[in-house]
């Protein structure tokens, strides 16, 4: 019996779609027209073409020297910050209760560091590093480890990394918790019969379920990071020197400090497609794999 078809649903989401056009796709559009033009001040604007596209691309230049310098920095960033972030937070999933009070409460104590505001953070660790104030420059320092983040780029580094674990590591935590709290006590109960080890729990029941959450951790917490700007700008500034000014820092200090509205549209729009095509890998990755192991898993079962 053939289904008849009503498209009149179509109409219910037309607002949602004119609300995204209106939010999103004209300040694009805008910052298209921005990132082709120059300007010297006095709102009058010159057409440029794709000049400064080829600048930003060209490494011998002071704008692509700059922009492919801070590239690297947001890469290092976001690789140390997924291979810390993600295995403390399936061990910390794993280390919670699975029933009784005690899971409201660390529910709770968990989702405290991502109920603060970016900038708030920012102060938080600014003062916790001090060397005269803060516990962790003071309590460093007394053990004989000489440390200043505003001097020292592996200092400023170190705090900064560890900031963004302190802050989001509770979010890989929380997705993990909910993977795992959705496997029926049906896989354990074989498990223990056939006396698996806890390893062996973790690799072939715990981790495949936790797959699709550990996708959506990923490619949130690799978004995040790379376009990480208020809580290092707050520590550190982007320094010492330029130690610690990614991508999202520079992007302001082209646009605000220097009022190169089309440098800063060019890398904007430049910045935007780097995020797009790198999650667009992880979720490919991510997702063939997944792929690849369900036909295993169906026919084991």
């Amino acid at each position: 019996m053939d289904k008849t078809i009503n498209n009149k649903a179509w109409f219910l989401v037309l607002p949602v779609f004119l609300l995204v056009a209106f939010s999103a796709i004209l300040p694009l559009m805008t910052v298209v027209n921005y990132s082709m033009q120059d300007t010297f001040g006095n709102n009058q604007f010159f057409w440029n073409g794709v000049g400064w596209f080829k600048e930003l691309l060209d490494p011998s230049t002071d704008l692509g020297g700059r922009f492919l310098a801070s590239l690297w920095r947001n890469l290092i960033f976001s690789g140390v910050i997924l291979s810390l972030e993600v295995p403390l937070g399936i061990l910390v999933a794993l280390s919670m209760p699975r029933g009784g009070w005690t899971v409201a409460l660390c529910l709770v104590v968990l989702a405290l560091p991502l109920l603060i505001p970016w900038n708030v953070v920012g102060t938080i660790w600014q003062i916790f590093g001090r060397e005269d104030i803060g516990l962790l420059g003071y309590a460093l320092n007394r053990a004989g480890i000489s440390y200043n983040y505003v001097s020292n780029n592996l200092d400023a580094w170190f705090t900064v990394i560890l900031m963004d674990v302190w802050h989001w590591t509770s979010l890989v935590a929380l997705l993990c918790y909910a993977g795992l709290k959705s496997i029926p006590d049906a896989y354990y109960q074989a498990a223990q019969i056939d006396g698996a080890s806890r390893w062996a729990v973790f690799t072939a029941i715990q981790l495949p379920k936790m797959h699709r959450v550990l996708l959506i951790a990923v490619l949130l917490r690799f978004m995040d990071s790379f376009m990480i700007y208020t809580e290092p700008f707050v520590v550190t500034g982007g320094g010492p020197g330029n130690s610690t000014t990614f991508i999202s820092i520079e992007l302001v200090k082209i646009a605000l400090g220097q009022f190169d509205l089309g440098k800063a549209a060019a890398l904007s729009l430049v910045y935007n497609l780097i995020i797009l095509i790198v999650c667009w890998v992880f979720y490919t990755i991510m997702t063939n794999a997944g792929a690849e192991r369900r036909p295993v898993e169906g026919g084991a079962q």
